[in-house]
């Protein structure tokens, strides 16, 4: 695995693979404090550790344990252990909703759990020896088209099986609440630069106003205004440490005052824009002589 990264990793560490929905983090150093709104996934890591907060809740995890998130959440990381003899490394696969339905329909009914939608556990040894088989697929280049989908699969299945199994049936049930949740953030995330209209996210999944601002608070942990807002200034973010300016980048993601948006920046910040962009170039350009090596 360590390979697969060094050789593709970006500056922030990313390595993106051939196989939908499947990358790998190599980090050389512990890291600052990265904000997102992480999409359904399983992150199962194989060395170092990392520290992932939710709301006022802190989750401390490292080699052999796995990260399951279940629900478009507002999540902080930071890579706590790490260095350039034995960096950061996770496997992140994202969970795939069509797959898990067809797979929930076809084992049958379970349980129903906690439905926290942040958990660390122990990594299951079939989801790491599955995960292993879609590692050592990277090698053999022809055998992908063939073999990559049932290996998703099999990853998806021992994952249902596993101990997080109940929690991520719910994102197969279309006409569950966290389902219906699902396809309303799907709807703002590809359109958070528009103005924000709740009544018609609401009419979107079939639920009242008032009924689909608390199932989306109870799913998400935020206000569907909260939620656009994080996905407008962490995308703004993502321009300006590209190069764009900080007008330019508010504008870009759908504000009307720049005054506005730094004031709104610095709250889930914690330092002005310029500030923020001009350390964040700094230690992707210190990364990057690591991430060659």
């Amino acid at each position: 695995m360590d390979r697969h990264g060094r050789m593709h990793a970006d500056a922030d560490g990313i390595a993106t693979t051939p196989i939908p929905g499947i990358m790998f983090f190599r980090v050389p150093a512990p890291t600052g404090s990265v904000h997102a709104i992480a999409r359904p996934l399983a992150c199962l890591v194989v060395q170092g550790t990392k520290r992932v907060t939710m709301g006022t809740r802190d989750f401390d995890f490292g080699a052999g344990d796995s990260l399951l998130i279940t629900a478009d959440v507002p999540i902080v990381s930071q890579i706590t252990q790490a260095s350039h003899a034995r960096p950061y490394l996770s496997l992140v696969l994202e969970l795939d909703l069509a797959v898990i339905a067809e797979l929930a329909a076809e084992m049958g009914p379970v349980a129903v759990r906690d439905g926290a939608p942040v958990r660390v556990e122990p990594t299951d040894e079939d989801v790491a020896a599955a995960a292993l088989r879609l590692l050592r697929l990277l090698d053999r280049p022809a055998a992908l088209p063939v073999l990559q989908t049932q290996l998703l699969r099999e990853m998806h299945y021992w994952l249902l099986a596993g101990r997080h199994g109940a929690a991520i049936r719910r994102l197969g049930w279309s006409d569950s609440h966290a389902g219906r949740i699902a396809r309303a953030v799907a709807l703002l995330r590809a359109e958070f630069v528009h103005p924000l209209r709740v009544s018609r996210l609401a009419a979107e999944v079939g639920m009242s106003v008032s009924t689909f601002h608390q199932h989306f608070r109870a799913v998400t942990s935020l206000s569907p205004l909260q939620f656009q807002k994080q996905l407008r200034l962490i995308e703004a973010r993502r321009q300006m440490v590209e190069g764009a300016s900080a007008s330019a980048a508010a504008f870009a993601v759908g504000y009307e005052s720049v005054p506005q948006f730094t004031r709104e920046y610095g709250r889930l910040f914690g330092v002005p824009p310029a500030r923020d962009v001009r350390a964040a170039r700094e230690r992707a350009a210190e990364a990057r002589p690591a991430l060659s090596a």
